[in-house]
């Protein structure tokens, strides 16, 4: 029987605590070995057999690690991905990758010369409503896409003491969610012509980013991508219009929710879409709701031990 990827998870903040921890616990083919953190406490409550290192230095000089996940702050994220490939180690990088396409390159060149897997955490390719919309197109429901809007619209008019909202390298709204929708676009449609993005701080007091609006520019077709943490009613999430049909989108995929509240992959119920968007076709303007498959996270992984 194969032994399991054993990995150490760098960083037990919100994205570490929240996604990658519970999502390699629960994957077959990875055992959580240790976490970097200062958070000891917190994190032998939850994974007491996992050890807590200190340092990210103790986990690069562990001969027992085969994986590290990088779940630290956006501007560590090229010089720990570096250091982790130069010590041997197999990388997942939380998004954003890297802050500049330079930085970029030069991992994805070193990985290759090393022959070492290094990886994007892009979990919202699994996300319910995206796999819905992936298998419409696929499907041809829609008719070819003419136009297609995605948002991720939150209410937090007060500005927060912390680095996502801060003035550093790195911080801001476009950083956080704009991998997310940039990456979905790619996949559909692959890279556009042109783009054409608006980047502002709406909120009295702001310091980053936290409006954003990009068009992405296609011979047949044009891809918008908001995101601003300034809407009272966040819960447009698509709006899909193809020669034929329309399809529409609310609420947001359940998978982070369940996770923040402990729900486990394995769960009944787990990625179930409660808010199926609604197909609207053009010529009698028929609505019908869509059940599509559920989201599933712990697709990533399970690729990532492969």
């Amino acid at each position: 029987m194969t032994q399991p990827v054993r990995t150490a998870l760098v960083g037990f903040g919100y994205a570490g605590r929240t996604f990658h921890a519970p999502l390699i616990a629960a994957c077959p083919g990875l055992s959580l070995e240790a976490v970097v953190s200062r958070k000891a406490e917190a994190v032998v409550e939850v994974y007491p057999d996992a050890r807590v290192l200190a340092s990210f230095a103790d986990v690069l000089a562990d001969p027992a690690i085969d994986l590290i996940v990088l779940a630290t702050p956006n501007d560590l994220h090229a010089r720990q991905a570096e250091a982790a490939l130069r010590a041997g180690k197999a990388v997942v990088v939380d998004k954003p990758f890297t802050l500049t396409t330079d930085e970029a390159r030069r991992l994805a060149v070193l990985a290759d010369e090393r022959g070492l897997l290094l990886s994007v955490f892009h979990n919202r390719r699994w996300d319910a409503d995206y796999l819905t919309l992936k298998a419409l197109i696929a499907e041809d429901r829609l008719g070819p896409v003419v136009r297609l809007e995605s948002s991720f619209n939150r209410w937090r008019p007060e500005v927060r003491d912390r680095w996502r909202e801060g003035d550093g390298p790195g911080a801001g709204l476009w950083y956080d969610l704009g991998p997310h929708l940039i990456d979905q676009a790619l996949v559909l449609f692959g890279r556009p012509l042109g783009v054409t993005c608006d980047l502002a701080v709406l909120r009295p007091g702001g310091r980053a980013t936290d409006y954003a609006h990009a068009v992405l520019r296609y011979p047949d077709r044009r891809v918008i991508l908001h995101a601003d943490m300034t809407t009272p009613a966040p819960d447009a999430r698509f709006a899909v219009h193809g020669a034929r049909a329309s399809w529409l989108k609310a609420g947001l995929d359940v998978q982070e929710d369940q996770l923040k509240a402990g729900v486990t992959p394995d769960a009944v119920g787990w990625g179930v879409d409660l808010q199926p968007g609604v197909v609207i076709d053009g010529a009698t303007g028929a609505q019908e709701a869509v059940t599509g498959p559920p989201g599933d996270y712990p697709a990533y992984y399970s690729a990532v031990a492969r």
